[in-house]
């Protein structure tokens, strides 16, 4: 068996689940289980767990727009050193930059836009790539 490595995608363990929120938890469980295997806790597991479901969520509900015939894909690996996870829809994308700031004003009240905030404040490195349809983000042990 190939060992993962955070810097080749070709060796990540691959999750594909429907387009449901039902599902988003067995991406999770799998990769809480590997940050667990490898002895992260706390925070780390708090913030990991955090991005994901922000993540998740997001790609079933504005990327794929809650079809169950598209699928949301989650490729990870986990280290002693850190952790990397990438989710991927199969809807139209977006431009990250254009998604209103949640912190103004006068959107504080709205009851969404805060998942890309929140993945960027707990992750060291976040990178939205094929024009937002794919969500790649990294934490170190540290």
């Amino acid at each position: 068996m190939t060992r993962v490595d955070p810097d080749n995608e070709a060796t990540f363990h691959v999750c594909i689940i429907p387009s449901e929120l039902c599902y988003v938890d067995l991406p999770q469980q799998a990769v809480l289980g590997e940050l667990h295997r490898h002895g992260y806790g706390g925070q780390v597991v708090f913030g990991i767990k955090l991005a994901m479901e922000e993540a998740l969520t997001n790609a079933v509900k504005h990327g794929n727009c809650c079809d169950s015939t598209k699928r949301v894909t989650v490729r990870y690996a986990v280290t002693e050193e850190r952790a990397v996870v990438v989710v991927r829809n199969e809807g139209p994308g977006f431009e990250p930059g254009e998604v209103p700031d949640p912190t103004n004003p006068e959107r504080l009240p709205l009851p969404n836009g805060r998942g890309i905030l929140l993945i960027k404040a707990y992750m060291d490195d976040v990178r939205y790539r094929d024009q937002g349809r794919e969500v790649y983000f990294m934490k170190r042990r540290g």
